[in-house]
């Protein structure tokens, strides 16, 4: 208790004297090193600022944005007030269309919204969005829309006559359904789901899963990506790292020369090697390994896919092993064999151990790497090698369902969070080390 006393008493002290001392223009001490510090601080921020600035407009408000737009759904709200109102007392689950107030109602918003400038009107939008819902909703919609202007009552024959569409209780549901400003029916036909008529959620027929697959595909791609990098790499990195300095680095030159190379000339490339008619295939006809009516099948699938993005991926696994391998010190090998241990026995409970943070930063890259690859299988994959992002790349471009792309992307991401915790979990990722 009197050590206690005494070193409060000398802390108060210490405050004490700080509080007195001033500067030379009469600032007390103690305010002038907190201006210092807050200065110190903000000039720090100000040197990270244009990074932070750069990271969220590049980074984190696209990924926002495509988790947004994964679950926005404005569409049918903003052009169809009035009919989703009129709505609400209908039962989707009867196999009955809805009474001729919901047709009227559903009049009166197209001919609100053809009074609306063009670029203000809603009817495109809502087209396609039940056109992802219904095949051919695009069509009932645009063609409506023209000739809302001169429908009479009764309106519930008018629209029958308008489209075939009208008359079938499926849209209504899906009208019904998506009448809220967010929806999740982009992640329930990406996990390969739909809606029963009675409004729950079902699997798909066996023909029309694609989503699933396709995931597996890719987590299966890159786990084989992940070894065959791990098994070619950790030799090349050992090699390295015992050799002199000079040497490695000249071997370190040809482990780099690859990023020294355009992707898309890397991988075309592959496709001349692999190809039926490529240099391996000939090669091998011409040593009479194989016949020239057996020439094997190498690219445009699953095979080509898996070498051509083993050796682009291949330094991401080099380049952290050689940094760790290289630090470990030669003597531990040698005490190990002159304790006794076997070569075998010292390399697998003395060096191998110290590798694995190397290991462990040369498995996340590729493998994190290697998901989210679209280049590559998109050229050489084929039908057989796609992967999880031209599946998303489709319906960005052709498709132009960018709310299914975005539900796929963000399962994705949380697929890849996922396995970063559970790896942080199992082994840390404090013990990282990229160089």
């Amino acid at each position: 208790m009197a050590q206690a006393d005494a070193s409060m008493d000398l802390d108060t002290g210490r405050e004490t004297s700080l509080e007195r001392m001033v500067t030379a223009d009469g600032i007390p001490l103690k305010r002038s090193l907190k201006r210092a510090e807050r200065r110190r601080k903000l000039f720090a921020l100000g040197l990270v600022a244009p990074l932070l600035a750069f990271l969220l407009t590049v980074f984190i408000f696209p990924i926002g944005q495509m988790m947004w737009r994964s679950v926005d759904n404005p569409q049918i709200i903003n052009t169809l007030p009035r009919t989703v109102e009129a709505l609400e007392a209908w039962d989707p689950g009867a196999d009955e269309l809805p009474p001729e107030e919901v047709f009227a109602a559903l009049q009166a918003d197209f001919a609100a919204d053809q009074e609306l400038p063009r670029r203000q009107q809603g009817t495109g939008s809502l087209g396609v969005r039940l056109n992802y819902e219904v095949s051919g909703a695009r069509s009932a919609v645009s063609r409506t829309a023209r000739q809302v202007d001169g429908f009479a009552v009764p309106y519930k024959d008018e629209f029958l006559d308008a489209h075939r569409l009208w008359g079938q209780p499926e849209i209504w549901r899906v009208i019904k359904r998506e009448s809220r400003p967010l929806t999740a029916s982009y992640y329930v036909q990406a996990l390969d789901r739909e809606y029963a008529p009675d409004g729950s959620i079902q699997l798909r027929d066996e023909g029309q899963r694609t989503y699933i697959s396709l995931f597996l595909r890719t987590f299966a791609l890159s786990a084989t990506i992940l070894g065959l990098t791990f098994l070619l790499g950790f030799p090349i990195s050992y090699y390295m790292s015992t050799l002199p300095m000079r040497q490695a680095n000249l071997l370190m030159i040809f482990v780099l020369l690859p990023f020294w190379t355009s992707l898309l000339v890397r991988t075309s490339a592959w496709i001349v090697l692999l190809q039926q008619q490529g240099v391996i295939n000939s090669t091998l006809v011409g040593l009479g390994i194989i016949g020239d009516d057996s020439r094997l099948s190498m690219v445009y699938n699953m095979t080509g896919t898996i070498v051509a993005m083993t050796h682009i991926l291949l330094p991401f696994m080099v380049l952290p092993l050689y940094s760790v391998m290289r630090g470990i010190p030669p003597s531990y090998m040698r005490a190990a064999k002159g304790l006794g241990a076997r070569p075998w026995t010292a390399f697998r409970r003395v060096y191998f151990p110290q590798t694995l943070p190397g290991i462990g930063a040369g498995g996340v890259l590729v493998f994190i790497i290697s998901i989210g690859y679209y280049i590559t299988p998109a050229l050489v994959g084929g039908q057989s090698g796609r992967m999880i992002s031209n599946e998303i790349a489709r319906h960005m471009q052709s498709s132009l369902n960018w709310g299914l792309a975005a539900a796929l992307g963000t399962l994705l991401l949380v697929s890849v969070m996922i396995l970063y915790w559970v790896y942080n979990r199992l082994v840390g990722a404090d013990s990282l080390k990229l160089g």
